[in-house]
């Protein structure tokens, strides 16, 4: 991790002084006034202007007096309009301040300063503002449109705390579960090529994919079944009564709304068997909240890294390698619980 100095212009006239005599010494050892302005977060020709005015006079020939254009000199926003705009992107996304764009991109804070101040600033000038302020590019999280806030509240607040107390008073395990399905086609890392020309890949049929239900605890425990056709009731219960046969005590389980996990027939299911699982439901829209989805996320990214398959059982087989290879890392499944989204369900800080 590189470290990050701070501007010379903010430094106290005595901490100056002292980089100044630094920066003397080190000329004095054989130096370049490169290296030293690098160590010292000053730049190559303030270094030679100090080293070329002591080799004429001497101590008493340094100048004392700031050079250089004063910290925040022409910017075209002032502190309190800089403010502002941060508070905005803060609070807001584009679409509710009236602004085409799904996320907050360069082009979208430059529209918004635009909107707001009637400001108009080059792409790379919004960059250099961005980064000024502490904002960096990452890959969004995905939150559904249709998600319900209140919903969400309780649930963190309320519902899950619950869920919690109970499975301490009950001895019960906690397990999140949830589906997948991986294609043949599927490789969502990216590659490198000559400048000008696309990154290509020969792929398999798109309709070669295999799918899994798995469940995983905040302890670091794992279950999984693979299967080819499609969700439904029965294979549910297929997997419910796997998961009760390969764990012992009572099972807490979380999952969505999926319809298959909701039918007249798995309800009655679970209720002959309630002495040992209970089921319980996400909110709706809230995926992120569901610590498995970033084992399917990662399952997602690893399992084709190697080369594409070719078909529906080398999918499936490369799934079934991944996932036993995670029974013996629970570390690493822990790990999964450390998601800001799913951290309110973790049972420490890795």
């Amino acid at each position: 991790m590189a470290v990050s100095l701070p501007d010379a212009r903010e430094l106290s006239d005595e901490i100056l002084e002292a980089l100044r005599l630094r920066a003397l010494h080190g000329c004095e050892l054989g130096f370049t006034e490169t290296e030293i302005a690098d160590l010292l977060g000053v730049r190559r020709e303030t270094v030679c202007h100090w080293w070329s005015a002591y080799a004429d006079g001497g101590l008493d020939a340094l100048p004392h007096d700031r050079s250089g254009r004063p910290l925040g000199s022409g910017r075209a926003l002032s502190d309190q309009q800089a403010a502002l705009i941060q508070q905005q992107l803060r609070t807001h996304q584009p679409e509710e301040l009236g602004i085409a764009a799904p996320l907050w991109t360069r082009r979208a804070v430059g529209e918004l300063i635009r909107q707001q101040l009637g400001i108009v600033l080059a792409i790379r000038t919004v960059g250099l503002y961005l980064r000024r302020w502490g904002f960096t590019p990452k890959r969004p999280r995905r939150h559904a449109r249709d998600q319900d806030p209140e919903e969400v509240r309780q649930w963190l607040e309320q519902t899950y705390p619950a869920i919690d107390e109970r499975a301490r008073q009950e001895g019960a395990e906690i397990h999140w579960g949830d589906e997948v399905g991986v294609a043949a086609d599927q490789q969502p890392a990216r590659g490198y090529a000559p400048q000008g020309q696309a990154a290509t890949m020969d792929v398999p049929d798109p309709h070669i994919r295999a799918n899994q239900i798995s469940t995983i605890t905040n302890a670091g425990k794992v279950h999984f079944m693979t299967y080819l056709g499609t969700m439904n009731a029965v294979l549910f219960v297929v997997f419910l009564e796997r998961l009760l046969r390969s764990t012992t005590g009572k099972v807490f389980l979380i999952v969505d709304r999926l319809r298959a996990h909701m039918t007249p027939e798995v309800a009655a299911w679970v209720t002959r068997h309630r002495e040992r699982l209970e089921v319980f439901y996400l909110p709706c829209y809230a995926p992120e909240l569901n610590a498995d989805e970033y084992l399917n996320n990662d399952l997602k990214g690893s399992v084709n890294a190697t080369g594409l398959p070719h078909n529906k059982d080398e999918v499936r087989s490369r799934m079934q390698e991944f996932m036993r290879k995670l029974l013996h890392l629970p570390q690493h499944v822990m790990s999964y619980f450390q998601h800001p989204s799913v951290q309110y369900a973790a049972t420490m800080n890795l």
